[in-house]
């Protein structure tokens, strides 16, 4: 049996490689399926959708997208799989999303200028990462490719931190509405790796049920950073609530070197008959 990773992203968003070189890295890797999920956009998904179909027919290219939702002040990412990326009212949100987006961006480059002398603009930003969903990794190679910071970790702990005076919050929407926007387009939602929200036990069973009842169709119960014991504990969880089990490698190039595509850090592996019933409660697919 062949594996699949329903979850990587390109430089269509915070990842290194470019749509082409992460569909010809998944084929070199016998993937039988790989799904495309950015961070709020879908500007990849016609060239991997071409591109995929045209050179490497024998593997399925998933159109897909990461929601950066919050709940309870922290992230939670909400996977939709199998979207229709050309439905009118889906793409409406989505340039919301990008709105927001850009007055964040614009806001964060004032005040590493202003606030921090680092002579930084929205306008240069975007110049150095064309066509890119921006995010804090492209603010923190920006300011260590210019010599303001010897490491990225140095760029989030003195700058850009959650915690850091430089940071600007972008406005994000709760993880409800981000399954009923995948429903209502026809897509599969899937809470994205649920550990990684660091709850305890009763309070993460307690999320899960919250958003079953809002709709959620599937949970990524393998993924890269996963102990066995995580991995069994959402397992246990998808059995309770009648969830579908997902996983991915979260891979995104270089900016997470030690994360493999289709393998996480090495033992990773999803087999590709989780595939089907994923397939199935998509209207799209």
């Amino acid at each position: 049996m062949r594996a699949i990773d329903l979850h990587t992203h390109s430089n269509c968003s915070d990842g290194t490689y470019s749509v082409k070189e992460l569909i010809d890295y998944a084929h070199e890797k016998n993937l039988a399926a790989i799904a495309l999920t950015d961070h709020d956009t879908v500007d990849g998904l016609d060239t991997a959708l071409s591109y995929s179909k045209e050179v490497y027919p024998d593997m399925e290219l998933i159109p897909g997208i990461e929601f950066s939702t919050v709940n309870e002040g922290k992230d939670l990412h909400i996977v939709g799989l199998y979207i229709n990326h050309h439905d009118s009212a889906f793409t409406e949100k989505l340039r919301g999303f990008v709105d927001s987006r850009i007055n964040r961006n614009i806001e964060m480059c004032r005040k590493l200028r202003e606030e921090a002398g680092i002579p930084i603009t929205y306008e240069e930003l975007v110049s150095s990462f064309p066509k890119a969903v921006l995010t804090r990794a492209h603010y923190a190679k920006f300011l260590v490719e210019r010599g303001y910071a010897n490491s990225i970790a140095e760029v989030f702990d003195r700058y850009i931190g959650d915690h850091c005076p430089y940071y600007v919050p972008r406005e994000k929407i709760l993880p409800e509405e981000a399954i009923k926007i995948i429903l209502d387009n026809g897509g599969v939602p899937i809470f994205a790796h649920p550990i990684l929200c660091h709850l305890g036990d009763a309070k993460l069973d307690q999320l899960v049920k919250r958003l079953k009842d809002a709709g959620l169709v599937g949970i990524e119960a393998m993924y890269s950073t996963y102990e066995m014991r995580d991995e069994r504990q959402i397992k246990t969880l998808a059995q309770k609530y009648d969830l579908l089990i997902s996983g991915g490698s979260d891979f995104h190039g270089t900016n997470k070197p030690k994360i493999d595509l289709g393998v996480g850090f090495g033992k990773l592996f999803i087999p590709e008959d989780l595939l089907i019933p994923i397939r199935a409660a998509s209207k799209n697919a």
